[in-house]
């Protein structure tokens, strides 16, 4: 067979062992990941339960990068401290070698089975739940094949004498073998399919064991490059910490093992001869080693790492998004509470609008009008970003809880977003005119407007409240407070039509001012509730078609 052909069906047996990979990963995520997230958070208290999190959450998603983007967003949130998050990593690299070492024995027997039972359930359970784990079943079954075709190319292609130069002309030096699978592992997203690759290479003796150990090597380092290249851009320094520390520990673990290969290869052969069982041995054990190793001085390394990367203390863009980190996007659970978390920014935003307009209009002054205008650039880039965010994500990654959170977040961002409109393009140009009159309200219209705004900002903060518990009883709560401001509306109207009627023209122009900016407080009071209450109360049945519209 010509060698063209022989790289050909090589990359279609690896490129089916990713798929399996990542269906097994995404089935996971699908089927237990708020679980998984909610009992790794829990267990963020102390290093030894850290460590054990981390070993099984990652053997479940067999993927020490999304293990690592959790504890990454607990890390940069503060709600942890970096030492248990660094453990967290530790038990993360050790529980991927669980899967290969499972893969490693001959089951692949059990492939068609697996493919067979995951099949039923993911075309006849009306279960989410249960067609999740179907999917689960589908792409093991899928490595299991993946792994007995490359186990058969090596036996066909084992003899072929430009394979053999290729894989030969690589395997000569070990630094090179390091740098080639950690380039593969960066570019698969993937350690366990290259480290499985590795096995049925070693298993047909295609590559001797010094240079299968040095190829495990390599999957181990590049496993852990991924978080740090694909951070933010911009970030606070300490949110890279974690990846950072997991690289560095990596590194430093691959260059003590390489510069003893040779004596770790001769022993790793004596007490397992065979080659395929001495790689994925080899693979748990560096690991192991690694952990050990660090895991007593997880305190002193921390502190060297909040030296080496300290928290930015300048003020930074308040426009540039802060937790929208690109590669979350890997593990939709991730990416979507980074989502939610920079949507909160956008109420926080507007609280300090209304601040303004509200200070603007008791203080008279002008220049609070125009600090409070600028704001609403940092709105729309922010609630930009959030969008172009969500709607990079694959909709073939989400599950119906994930599609119905986005579209939530969606919700939530756009209209605070549209609630700044009205804010710069209502609000304030009526504050202004009202400053540029020199008219002054009378007593009870000063007090209440005064109220009317306080109102508002405590609805805006109970509805970002209610966007992260999704509490029914806080929804309703927040939609009858659309009454009171159209009841205030009604009888600011019937109060200004009485001064028309007793012709008091200077009156009547101040009272329908007055009336103006009542209305602009009640339409960014509606946007406020449309942002998390209506969700809510439109899931549990509660919405009324005409509230939808209704402002």
């Amino acid at each position: 067979m010509i060698f063209p052909v022989t790289l050909i069906d090589l990359a279609g047996a690896i490129a089916l062992l990713l798929w399996g990979a990542h269906m097994v990963q995404t089935g996971v995520q699908r089927a237990f990941g708020p679980r998984l997230r909610s009992i790794l958070g829990g267990a963020l208290r102390n290093r030894p339960w850290a460590f054990l999190a981390g070993v099984g959450v990652t053997a479940l998603l067999q993927s020490s990068t999304a293990t690592g983007l959790m504890t990454a967003g607990f890390a940069a949130s503060g709600v942890v401290d970096l030492v248990p998050a660094l453990a967290v990593m530790l038990g993360a690299n050790v529980g991927t070698t669980l899967v290969v070492q499972l893969l490693s024995f001959n089951v692949a027997a059990a492939s068609p089975a697996l493919i067979f039972v995951g099949v039923l359930m993911f075309r006849r359970e009306s279960s989410t739940q249960a067609r999740d784990l179907g999917r689960v079943s589908i792409g093991l079954g899928l490595m299991l094949l993946a792994l007995r075709q490359l186990l058969e190319l090596m036996t066909v292609y084992e003899d072929a004498p430009s394979l053999r130069m290729l894989l030969g002309a690589v395997s000569t030096e070990p630094v090179v073998d390091v740098l080639l699978a950690a380039g593969l592992t960066w570019a698969a997203h993937s350690s366990v399919a290259v480290v499985l690759l590795v096995m049925s290479l070693a298993a047909r003796g295609v590559v001797p064991p010094d240079a299968a150990f040095a190829l495990v090597l390599g999957a181990n380092l590049g496993a852990s490059v991924n978080p740090v290249i694909e951070g933010p851009a911009g970030a606070d320094p300490a949110a890279r910490r974690l990846p950072l520390g997991n690289l560095l520990t990596r590194l430093l673990g691959v260059s003590l093992a390489l510069a003893a290969l040779h004596p770790i290869g001769r022993f790793m052969v004596t007490i397992e001869p065979d080659n395929a069982r001495a790689v994925a041995d080899f693979h748990t054990l560096f690991n192991l080693v690694v952990a050990s190793a660090f895991f007593p001085f997880l305190t002193p390394y921390a502190a060297v790492l909040r030296r080496l990367l300290p928290q930015r203390i300048d003020p930074t863009d308040p426009s540039q998004p802060l937790y929208l980190d690109p590669s979350a996007k890997e593990t939709p659970i991730v990416a979507l509470g980074a989502a939610a978390r920079e949507a909160l920014r956008l109420s926080d935003v507007l609280q300090e609008m209304l601040l303004g307009a509200s200070e603007a209009l008791v203080k008279g002054d002008r220049k609070l009008i125009a600090q409070t205008r600028r704001r609403d650039t940092v709105i729309d880039r922010l609630d930009t970003a959030i969008k172009a965010y969500l709607t990079s994500l694959d909709p073939e990654e989400l599950s119906a809880i994930d599609h119905r959170r986005l579209n939530e977040v969606l919700t939530f961002a756009a209209n605070m977003e549209q609630a700044g409109d009205v804010v710069v393009r209502n609000l304030l140009p009526h504050i202004a005119k009202h400053l540029k009159r020199g008219s002054a309200f009378a007593d009870p219209e000063r007090a209440e407007l005064k109220a009317m705004m306080d109102r508002l900002g405590g609805n805006l903060r109970m509805a970002a409240s209610l966007f992260m518990t999704e509490d029914p009883r806080a929804a309703r709560l927040l939609a009858d407070e659309k009454i009171a401001f159209r009841e205030t509306e009604s009888k600011a109207t019937m109060r200004h039509f009485e001064t028309l009627r007793a012709g008091r023209l200077e009156d009547a122009r101040t009272s329908a001012l007055h009336l103006d900016l009542l209305r602009d407080i009640k339409l960014v009071n509606g946007h406020v509730v449309a942002s998390s209450a209506y969700p809510v109360l439109e899931r549990s049945g509660e919405l009324l078609p005409s509230r939808r519209t209704a402002n």
